[in-house]
């Protein structure tokens, strides 16, 4: 069985559109599962009571993407574990390109993307996506991995309050964590380029991936990225829990 663990802050609008979708993923019954792992403080998800029993919803002990998804893999029966936005849409093929993945004897993986926009700019962004290279890692590529190596990696770190994604990349690379990158596109939100500008995110995105690369601390990262908020630098992603 396949985990997808999907953490949520106020993201009601965007689950009310993924969690259908899910049901749609071409694979045999019971090779999946859903589970939301909303914040503590999040909204809560007033449709839970609709949902069928291998889609579920948890409320975690606090906030933070690392904390949630931990939260998340500690409820989660599959043996395979796929970590996903609740603003991405995975391709039909999603389970069986993980499972086929899998019985190539990788232990984990990302995915391609692109967005959901025509702009040109982003195409370009997208397209770097399939390669492993500078950028590999990123939450937005839905990291998949075998649950015993995830715990045996030491799962994601709830003090790497900003960039968690790349700091658990960074410890499979250092473990020998067979990867691979699978070239089927995920469609991702362009929301956070329509909400500020493409030159604002990739320079932030830069600046935070050397600094993470060259050591900075966490809390340090995290107050930069607050930083540029509080000086409306950045413009923060709209909730989405209509």
């Amino acid at each position: 069985m396949i985990s997808i663990i999907i953490p949520a802050h106020n993201e009601n609008a965007n689950l009310d559109e993924l969690l259908p979708y899910l049901e749609h993923l071409n694979a045999p019954s019971g090779l999946m599962e859903v589970i939301v792992a909303l914040s503590a403080t999040s909204a809560p998800y007033p449709r839970e009571t609709h949902l069928k029993g291998h889609f579920k919803i948890i409320r975690c002990a606090g906030n933070g993407r690392a904390l949630q998804m931990n939260e998340g893999a500690e409820n989660a029966e599959g043996e395979v574990l796929a970590f996903l936005h609740a603003d991405v849409r995975p391709p039909l093929e999603f389970l069986h390109n993980i499972k086929e993945a899998l019985d190539n004897e990788y232990d984990a993986g990302f995915f391609s993307y692109r967005f959901n926009s025509e702009n040109k700019l982003l195409k370009v962004n997208a397209s770097f996506t399939g390669k492993d290279g500078f950028f590999t890692g990123g939450g937005d590529q839905c990291l998949f991995i075998r649950k015993e190596r995830f715990k045996e990696l030491g799962r994601f770190d709830p003090e790497q309050v900003l960039m968690e994604d790349f700091e658990f990349f960074k410890r499979m690379k250092q473990r020998g964590v067979a990867y691979t990158i699978i070239k089927n596109d995920l469609l991702v939100s362009a929301r956070k380029y329509e909400q500020n500008s493409y030159l604002k995110i990739n320079l932030t995105n830069l600046i935070l991936v050397v600094l993470f690369r060259l050591g900075t601390p966490a809390r340090r990262l995290k107050g930069i990225h607050d930083f540029m908020l509080k000086t409306n630098y950045l413009k923060p992603i709209q909730a989405s829990n209509e």
